[in-house]
């Protein structure tokens, strides 16, 4: 069964991108432009991962996280932050709010389904 990527990301050529490289990893990737977007689509489809931004209009990814993490059925679903932010506090508070790891852009395509592949079950 293909596995179900949420790609958050305000940046439309990131979210193309990163869409190109897990469909050719053979994941089925929905899209949402901001976090409340993407809540949106946690309602129509079963996540098995959520790949987010940090900084995003409307809602941000760390706002997403928080309301990611309320939700029972997403409760322990992997949330991976990709962004431009390299501030270890910033990693910190994420991880506080509930995110599994953190990749920097701009990233390897490798590098980024390997972690993809450890964390989606």
């Amino acid at each position: 069964m293909r596995k179900n990527i949420l790609v958050v990301d305000d940046s439309e050529s990131i979210r193309s991108l990163v869409q190109t490289v897990l469909e050719n990893a053979d994941y089925n990737v929905i899209l949402a432009n901001n976090g409340k977007d993407a809540l949106k689509k946690l309602d129509e489809e079963k996540v098995h991962m959520v790949l987010t931004d940090l900084h995003m209009p409307e809602m941000n990814g760390m706002e997403l996280i928080s309301a990611i993490r309320q939700r029972e059925d997403y409760r322990y679903v992997p949330i991976l932050f990709l962004t431009t932010e390299t501030k270890s506090e910033m990693k910190v508070a994420a991880k506080k709010a509930g995110a599994t790891g953190w990749i920097t852009k701009p990233f390897d395509n490798d590098k980024l389904l390997r972690v993809i592949k450890r964390v989606v079950r």
